[in-house]
């Protein structure tokens, strides 16, 4: 089996972000007097706006704006009042249009907050809201069933920080990095600088400590490297001899801190970017996983996978990975003796 190589996701992380225009809620058109709703357009732009104005992370704010905006304008074609077949025919029309589940996900989780703050506003029946409210999102494969992203999903997450940002630089360079390296998250708070070396003609954290004090040094893919760099640029650290620690706090007004990240942050940040898009169960651990699975899927040999993670066992990895015998394709059948 082949090695493969680091293009399962964005080598060039800058390229892969997708940046919506910003959301002119005047452009939403309703039809008057009344829409779909049961509120006037003038009700729906300013309850539009409550959601927007609620949602903290710019990324966000202008995936909602869109969701929002689409939904609205498709709801004015179909001139239905808003109900649960309404939305179950929205959800429908989007997967014919080859929409993916965690991209409806996001667009499912836009609309339930539109519809609270409707119900809120007084802008919509209580019992209706209920009904619409309990249309489910589309299962995640791999987030749902064993809690790991494939690698569409995973460069989706770590795309997702606004990279015009202190915050949004070193948001990115952490999931990239959780993802990449598969490190715990209290690994990845003890970082410093310096943990960053050249070694066999690649970057490797080397001498990270880990559980029970356990010594390791994890390779780092290209794309990640990458994405570390441009944060270093804007938190001057010019040398790798650095003993600062390599991601630290940022304040709402940019300014970076010499004080490290906490676990909880970590955790924190990696909700703050993955319920957006629909992974509402997705926690850092379950990056780490996604790092074996898709490094076991790639080609990667799960010994080597073992050493990333620094389990003591290659039977600690294969519990990991649920691996399973596979008769079918079994490792005899590899082998090509001329007898």
């Amino acid at each position: 089996m082949s090695r493969r190589s680091n293009s399962s996701l964005p080598t060039n992380l800058e390229d892969e972000i997708i940046i919506f225009d910003p959301v002119e809620v005047q452009e939403i058109v309703l039809a008057e007097p009344q829409s779909p709703i049961g509120a006037s357009a003038d009700q729906i732009k300013a309850v539009i706006q409550i959601v927007l104005d609620a949602v903290e992370s710019p990324q966000t704010q202008r995936a909602y704006g869109r969701a929002l905006r689409d939904f609205a304008a498709w709801m004015n074609e179909q001139q239905r009042p808003l109900n649960r077949a309404l939305l179950r025919r929205y959800v429908a029309t989007l997967r014919e249009q080859e929409m993916g589940n965690a991209s409806i996900n996001q667009r499912l989780s836009a609309i339930r907050t539109f519809v609270r703050e409707l119900t809120d506003n007084n802008a919509l029946d209580p019992a209706l809201a209920q009904g619409i409210l309990s249309v489910p999102g589309l299962p995640q494969r791999g987030v749902r069933l064993g809690n790991w992203l494939n690698p569409e999903q995973a460069a989706l997450l770590i795309n997702s920080p606004d990279i015009s940002t202190n915050k949004g630089l070193r948001d990115r360079a952490i999931l990239a990095i959780l993802i990449g390296c598969g490190l715990r998250r209290e690994e990845l708070t003890t970082l410093t600088v310096a943990h960053i070396k050249e070694r066999e003609g690649r970057w490797v954290i080397v001498d990270l400590v880990g559980k029970r004090n356990k010594i390791r040094s994890v390779p780092m893919p290209s794309w990640a490297k990458a994405a570390l760099d441009v944060w270093l640029a804007v938190a001057g650290t010019p040398t790798y001899d650095d003993k600062r620690y390599l991601f630290r706090a940022v304040n709402k007004g940019g300014n970076i801190a010499d004080k490290p990240l906490t676990p909880q942050a970590i955790h924190n940040i990696v909700k703050e970017y993955a319920e957006p898009l629909g992974f509402d169960e997705l926690a850092p651990h379950d990056l780490r996983r996604t790092f074996a699975k898709l490094a076991h899927r790639g080609g990667a040999p799960v010994d080597q996978i073992g050493l990333s993670l620094g389990h003591d066992s290659i039977e600690t990895t294969q519990r990991y990975l649920g691996l399973d015998q596979d008769l079918h394709n079994a490792p005899c059948d590899f082998l090509e003796l001329p007898l």
